[in-house]
């Protein structure tokens, strides 16, 4: 015997508790994660804090293949509709830079307050679905308990491929292929740059250093900190910039965003021109970096032995520091999965499948990608509720 839902969600992370919440007028839910704990991105999310959103969240932080696709879920939910949720639950908060929230106490609070908001539909953890059959009426669920549920609705919240220790999977774009939805290739994003051996080589010196840069792949750059590692550079600036990275592609680094470095070279030759070339280079970079740096370009002499032309060639380099990642960490640190369900197979009001009545992909597992700084789990929030409230319109009489 079959146990019947009006509404079965299989993934509990944000986009599924949050979409139970907003389902739940239309008749039963299910909620599903074969993870031992619900919402552990949110968890680990913010340094424990959770990053939940973002002040300035608009359409333009999304990086799709149609980048009008998410303009109507965030209409429908905005980061205030989500703020407006926080506030009612009490939950003290605080904007960290660029817009970005955090939780004053424990990202555990969002996850307490999404399933104080989801009560009253159930939540399975710990269980596997085993397979889905579309039936002429409904879908049907295998469990690994080997139970059968019958659905009207089957929403698809199960995320992407990043970070796989914490049970990240390719269940949904399974799911897609299953129902010949089709899917764009998928990448990992918001994920540390590596680098050859011999570009290593002086990189890693530096590791452990930080500092504010403007970085640009194509026609995308950020401004934000870039961090140095044994394995390449990371921090907020290479995240962002590593979304927009493909194989091959150079990336371009301003090491002194804002500075005229030409001007400053030029008075401090006129100042004191006695002093060694790397010495100068460190009143306007770190000290480490300019020391490595000056090895790494062969600067010798003081700086009075340099020309306006030399200094000018200097100061592009400092300005346009060109460098070619060979490739990326990959899902084991990606905290993002770019790519996935293609947007043209959805209605973008709703989230529901065209070509499969009754069939919602939201969240990650849809190709739909935030910059790093809460705007990914704002898309889950918006693409959640778009579902949510399509399903409990469409069950109304």
């Amino acid at each position: 015997m079959s146990n019947l839902y009006n509404t079965v969600i299989i993934g509990g992370g944000a986009a599924g508790m949050h979409c139970a919440a907003h389902a739940l007028d239309a008749g039963p839910v299910l909620v599903i994660d074969h993870a031992q704990k619900s919402g552990e991105k949110i968890r680990i999310s913010g340094g424990g804090r959770s990053n939940f959103t973002n002040l300035g969240c608009s359409p333009g932080n999304f990086i799709s293949h149609n980048p009008h696709f998410a303009k109507s879920a965030l209409a429908r939910y905005s980061q205030w509709d989500f703020i407006d949720l926080i506030n009612r639950h009490g939950i003290a908060y605080h904007e960290k830079t660029l817009g970005q929230l955090f939780c004053d106490g424990s990202a555990d609070q969002i996850i307490q307050m999404l399933k104080q908001e989801m009560l009253g539909s159930e939540l399975r953890l710990a269980t596997t679905v085993v397979s889905v059959q579309k039936t002429d009426l409904d879908f049907e669920i295998s469990l690994d308990s080997g139970e059968t549920l019958r659905t009207n609705n089957l929403v698809i919240a199960t995320g992407g491929k990043s970070i796989p220790k914490i049970g990240a999977s390719g269940f949904g774009y399974q799911i897609a292929r299953q129902f010949e939805v089709p899917l764009i290739e998928t990448r990992p994003g918001l994920v540390p740059l590596t680098f050859s051996e011999s570009d290593l080589a002086f990189l890693k010196p530096l590791a452990g250093l930080s500092l504010d840069v403007s970085i640009q792949c194509g026609k995308s750059s950020f401004q934000e900190a870039m961090l140095f590692t044994h394995r390449g550079l990371s921090g907020p600036a290479i995240l962002q910039i590593s979304s927009y990275w493909r194989e091959g592609d150079p990336i371009t680094i301003d090491l002194c965003p804002g500075v005229d470095c030409y001007e400053v070279l030029r008075a401090a030759r006129s100042a004191n021109g006695k002093r060694a070339v790397a010495t100068v280079l460190a009143d306007i970079l770190p000290k480490r970096l300019a020391s490595v740096l000056s090895d790494h370009w062969g600067l010798v002499g003081t700086i009075a032995d340099q020309s306006d032309k030399a200094l000018g060639q200097l100061c592009q380099k400092i300005h346009g520091w060109q460098l070619n990642p060979i490739g990326t960490e990959g899902y084991r640190t990606a905290e993002v999965t770019v790519g996935g369900v293609d947007t043209n197979a959805l209605n973008s009001s709703t989230m529901e499948c065209r070509a499969v009545p009754g069939l919602y992909f939201i969240g990650e597992v849809v190709d739909v990608t935030g910059w790093l700084g809460g705007y990914n789990f704002q898309w889950a929030w918006s693409s959640a509720y778009a579902a949510g409230r399509a399903i409990a319109r469409s069950s109304k009489p």
